[in-house]
């Protein structure tokens, strides 16, 4: 287990404020709020060990570098919206239910990824 610095705090206080996926610049320029000095090279290395300690999970987004989420957030089943115009990524809440029938008669789905694009309510302004 990692120990508590002030790195540390102020990056896991980020995810808290946002409540919502962030990749390392967005983290880097909450957290600068509380630790001023924090740099983009603490911040990777904060992020391998909060995933590897299953406190942050990574967030792959086809064609993109991974954005992290809260575990917690993780471990129930959502899918995300990413807006086009300020690569915000956000949590959605619920599935879509049938998607199983889409599938070709025989197949069997194991599982499934849903993101889904447009403006965020601050950009649709």
């Amino acid at each position: 287990m990692q120990r508590q610095t002030t790195q540390r705090v102020a990056i896991e206080n980020a995810f808290t404020a946002a409540g919502r996926p962030l990749g390392p610049q967005e983290i880097l320029d909450a957290a600068r709020d509380e630790v001023p000095s924090l740099n983009l090279a603490t911040v990777y290395r904060t992020l391998k060990r909060m995933v590897q300690d299953r406190i942050l999970h990574p967030v792959e987004l086809p064609g993109e570098a991974p954005r992290y989420e809260l575990q917690e957030a993780a471990d129930k089943h959502h899918h995300h919206f990413r807006c086009r115009k300020c690569d915000a990524v956000f949590d959605l809440k619920g599935c879509v239910n049938g998607l199983s029938k889409l599938l070709p008669a025989g197949f069997h789905m194991s599982g499934h990824d849903i993101v889904i694009y447009g403006d965020c309510r601050a950009c649709n302004a």
